[in-house]
């Protein structure tokens, strides 16, 4: 039905469609509408960090902020769901507008800023939620929050996610808080990866569970800072990594409509870039630790191609806006007969 809704959708402002689909598919997801859904995958289970997935396709960060729509975006055949970036105090973001199409490169601007309403919040969502899928939980800091206090943000969400996350995504990669790419390096890096890793082990011991951390990187990296990146994550004992944010380039689609707009930009003029990145960083870890990739896939073929560069598992979001839900099946389809190629 998505190409009968479409034309509707990007009608509309960008935000204000993005409320009004999430209302109408969680409608859609109870019975008896449920049916319209259709949410089908592949039959490719794969089973990572102890974690069984139905196939290698989800959707990534930044859609369902608050975990409000797990369960509605579940039903369409999403593998897993990665919630958030989430913070431990609410925020409202940035001003609008903050999010704009760029319609001729099937891409998106976002500007957004963390918005979302807090750690508490998306606790509450997540005990409710009926999803039977991999559910991952993306966690940030505030945007007041000074850089050299970040650490206690991440631990502030840590903690409070733990027990209902079945992995962390430490997020250090959004080009909209400022600061925050940052401590993707250096002393900062270093700090980040030590504190929160001990802190997981201190929970996974209480606890008697053990949750993986995964840190999302950004694609605006050199080559040496993948390498630097992927070294400390491996001496740190994290569990794997994401690859990547949104890009701050607009290599492409500098002429474009709204692409001159402040903010990280994803869609299809991503996936060079975004894969390139991963290419570096499945180079480096070797095989050591599962790799996530997402950014610009729009086609089974791209989800294809970061199975080949050395994901894992991919994750889908502006193609999915482009594209609607049947990507889902076309995505799991390729991914799979990529990983068997391989």
């Amino acid at each position: 039905m998505y190409p009968l809704v479409k034309p509707l959708l990007f009608s509309l402002d960008p935000e204000t469609a993005h409320h009004l689909s999430l209302a109408s598919l969680k409608l859609a997801s109870r019975p008896p509408l449920r049916w319209l859904l259709g949410g089908a995958g592949a039959d490719d289970p794969v089973e990572l960090w102890g974690l069984r997935f139905a196939h290698r396709v989800g959707l990534a960060a930044g859609l369902d902020k608050n975990a409000d729509y797990v369960d509605a975006l579940g039903a369409l055949g999403f593998a897993f769901i990665e919630v958030g970036t989430v913070t431990p105090l609410p925020q409202p973001g940035n001003p609008k507008p903050r999010l704009f199409r760029v319609r001729p490169a099937e891409a998106i601007v976002n500007r957004m800023g963390f918005n979302n309403k807090g750690i508490e919040h998306l606790v509450a969502q997540l005990r409710r939620r009926r999803y039977r899928g991999v559910v991952g939980v993306n966690i940030g800091k505030n945007k007041t929050t000074p850089a050299e206090r970040a650490n206690e943000d991440y631990l502030v969400c840590l903690r409070r996610a733990y027990p209902h996350a079945d992995y962390l995504a430490v997020n250090v990669s959004s080009p909209n808080t400022p600061g925050l790419r940052d401590l993707q390096f250096g002393a900062a890096l270093e700090s980040l990866l030590q504190t929160v890793r001990a802190e997981r082990d201190v929970l996974a011991a209480s606890a008697g569970r053990f949750v993986p951390l995964l840190l999302k990187i950004a694609p605006d990296l050199a080559e040496a800072e993948v390498v630097e990146i992927a070294d400390a994550l491996l001496r740190h004992g994290w569990d794997g990594a994401i690859a990547t944010n949104t890009t701050l380039s607009r290599e492409g689609v500098a002429d474009l409509e709204h692409a001159g707009e402040a903010g990280g930009l994803s869609g299809k003029p991503l996936l060079e870039r975004s894969t390139r990145v991963l290419g570096w960083l499945a180079k480096e870890v070797r095989g050591r630790f599962p790799l996530i990739g997402v950014g610009g896939i729009g086609c089974g073929e791209d989800a294809a191609a970061k199975i080949r560069a050395g994901a894992s598992l991919v994750q889908v979001y502006s193609g999915f806006i482009y594209r609607g839900p049947g990507l889902i099946g076309q995505c799991a389809v390729a991914a799979r007969d990529a990983a068997a190629a391989t």
